[in-house]
């Protein structure tokens, strides 16, 4: 009297509710942001991307 793929479906079953856990969690409480207020947040955003801009803009430069 086996069960087949009960525990293989169960596993399925935890991975899909913890990843819709994940999709659930504000911006505060995922992993990256821990410890940082908004402002900081968004200080931080803005430096990377400045940093991207500044990097695609030498590639550029290179390039011609």
């Amino acid at each position: 009297m086996t069960r087949g793929n009960q525990r293989e479906l169960a596993r399925q079953k935890a991975q899909a509710k913890q990843k819709e856990q994940q999709k659930k969690a504000s911006s505060k409480d995922k992993e990256a942001n821990k410890g940082l207020t908004l402002q900081e947040r968004r200080e931080r955003d803005a430096a990377a991307l400045r940093a991207k801009m500044e990097k695609k803009q030498a590639g550029g430069e290179q390039k011609t």
